[in-house]
């Protein structure tokens, strides 16, 4: 018995909630999401939660059941609050700036880097070395911005690079003479 997988999922204050047949569709305040719920697992919307239940007991189903689940809660938290990362830019020259749907990276290279924005996701320049990215769908979020990381992750010697809010980097020693 899952012990996520067993708790029904509550519907926040604004959201309302379209279950149809294995299609769930999620209204908010910022938006609309739909997902496609696996065969394995059924769904059903009752007194304001969504519950889900696996169909049978194989192991395929049982590591399903609570994904589903959790895929759905995420759903529900990005239409009522939405999802939001950021990433920090450190190095000499490195900088950032939003140009109409484009994101222009600098980050030392002989060309500047051109990263389009993707439809959904909204994304804020600050200082010129932090970039906020936010938007309702958690995967999306999570994409752009681990895309726009893996442009330049920071080097464990200076530091330099992108990096997240808050992630701490193993520094290496240089060499010695």
């Amino acid at each position: 018995m899952s012990r996520v997988g067993k708790n029904p999922v509550k519907l926040v204050d604004g959201v309302n909630a379209e279950v149809n047949g294995q299609t769930v569709k999620v209204k908010g305040k910022l938006g609309e999401l739909s997902m496609q719920v696996h065969d394995n697992v059924a769904v059903k919307l009752e007194n304001g939660e969504i519950a889900v239940s696996p169909k049978d007991d194989s192991r395929e189903t049982r590591a399903l059941w609570a994904t589903m689940r959790n895929l759905i809660k995420n759903m529900v938290q990005g239409v009522s609050a939405g999802y939001t990362k950021v990433l920090e830019i450190q190095g000499v020259g490195y900088r950032a700036n939003l140009q109409g749907t484009n994101l222009n990276l600098q980050l030392g290279f002989s060309h500047d880097i051109n990263f389009p924005v993707p439809e959904g996701i909204k994304m804020a320049v600050e200082k010129q070395t932090k970039i906020t990215i936010t938007g309702i769908d958690k995967q999306k979020v999570g994409q752009v911005a681990a895309d726009i990381y893996r442009m330049k992750p920071p080097e464990p010697y200076k530091g330099k690079g992108i990096r997240y809010e808050g992630q701490q980097i193993l520094r290496k020693e240089g060499k010695k003479k």
